[in-house]
């Protein structure tokens, strides 16, 4: 009867896995299957020495979506033969994570098996929930795996985080996305081997640059093209056309009779399996410190086009505008100063008129200082002479101010 029940939940799962998504049905089972990340995990890499030796503490992992987060986490229970239980910072309670703790530590205590508790979305605990866990990560009892699209070290507890290793996943680059898509389409058990796929290459490149490094974004938009669009006559049953000289070939995803119907993934498949672009960015999070960079500089730097395209992104993910018009202001006076004394009038008549108008007029203005920022002469005189009057004052003694510049409105006692 026991092995009934293990039969039909096996053939359950295997359903269930069926079922899911194609990003996650080709999650990697192990480290070499792992596309990206080579910063933490080629061979030789701390983190990778760490899980192949089975002696990895508590982990914290941050990232963009999409990067590898849980899939990490799945590889890492997988290769130390672990329990993998997984929870949700928005949806999991105390009373759930007493119970998980309790049963990691009995587990541990009865058969020396390990437990991995992932919690996804760490951020979203408060600190008395991060707090239970405390103990038994210490003690050994449990591995934490937490993931975050946050900065860990300003949302995590810094008692878990002074516990774990804390590494950060990067974005996808077009390159590895395209591994992974051509991994998919030849993978029968898991994948999409078993229709007969053939895709441009500039619909690969399409789906790929527009995925902004999004690996689960990437899969489950091949999938939705490859599944809506219906397979037509091959090219030997209706006369193969010849290539053009300088056409790019596509990119075949099986090699299977001349006379079998194809699945012809094209540009136009690829511009709408996609739809819109998202935008990585949190305007809480690195994104948004790393992107006002990126603007800040590319005006320093007299890069109009760059600047222009910093603006763009900002103004597209949904930033503040006030907070644009605001560094604009700032620059204004900090790097083009005394180059061009137009600027910080301009600047805040850019800061009234955003104001004033609001959005979505307000990215002309906008556009229109950002233009005139990276045009004009740029000097940080004032700007240097200011740090190095305050840096003199908080290291040295501090000056006195001289009887000449002294107000002279009451009269000086000669005696005092």
């Amino acid at each position: 009867m026991h092995d009934l029940f293990a039969k039909t939940e096996a053939e359950n799962m295997e359903r269930i896995s069926a079922a899911a998504p194609l990003a996650a049905r080709m999650r990697p089972r192990t480290l070499d299957e792992f596309v990206g990340q080579e910063h933490i995990l080629a061979p030789g890499k701390l983190l990778r020495r760490a899980i192949e030796a089975d002696r990895l503490p508590s982990l914290i992992i941050s990232g963009p979506p999409g990067s590898g987060k849980t899939t990490l986490a799945y590889v890492v229970a997988e290769m130390t033969h672990s329990e993998f239980i997984r929870l949700s910072g928005v949806e999991s309670n105390v009373a759930e994570m007493r119970k998980v703790v309790a049963a990691a530590a009995n587990r541990l205590r009865t058969s020396g098996r390990k437990t991995i508790v992932f919690i996804d979305e760490i951020h979203h605990f408060n600190k008395a929930q991060q707090d239970i866990l405390l103990p038994d990560v210490e003690s050994g009892n449990l591995r934490l795996i937490g993931a975050t699209t946050y900065n860990p070290y300003f949302y995590v507890n810094s008692a878990l985080v002074s516990r774990s290793l804390v590494f950060r996943l990067e974005p996808l680059s077009v390159e590895q996305l395209e591994i992974l898509i051509d991994r998919a389409l030849v993978d029968s058990e898991r994948g999409l081997g078993k229709y007969n796929v053939k895709m441009d290459a500039d619909a690969r490149l399409h789906l790929a640059k527009l995925s902004d490094g999004d690996a689960r974004k990437c899969l489950n938009a091949l999938e939705v093209g490859v599944l809506t669009t219906p397979p037509v006559a091959s090219a030997a049953s209706r006369g193969k056309p010849k290539r053009q000289a300088g056409e790019k070939q596509s990119v075949a995803a099986s090699d299977r009779g001349d006379n079998e119907p194809l699945i012809h993934f094209n540009l136009k498949v690829a511009e709408e399996s996609i739809q819109t672009k998202a935008v990585v960015y949190d305007k809480k999070g690195d994104a948004h410190y790393d992107t006002i960079s990126a603007f800040i500089k590319s005006m320093r730097a007299s890069d109009e086009k760059a600047a222009i395209y910093w603006l763009a992104k900002m103004l597209h993910a949904g930033e503040d505008f006030r907070f644009i018009a605001r560094r604009i202001v700032i620059f204004a006076s900090e790097d083009v100063g005394l180059a061009d004394p137009e600027a910080l009038p301009l600047a805040i008549a850019t800061q009234h008129a955003v104001e004033f108008v609001g959005m979505p007029e307000a990215r002309i203005p906008l556009a229109h200082a950002t233009a005139y920022m990276c045009r004009a002469k740029k000097s940080r005189e004032a700007y240097e002479s200011l740090a190095a009057a305050s840096e003199e004052i908080e290291s040295e003694q501090t000056q006195r101010v001289p009887e000449h510049l002294k107000n002279k409105h009451f009269p000086v006692n000669p005696e005092g």
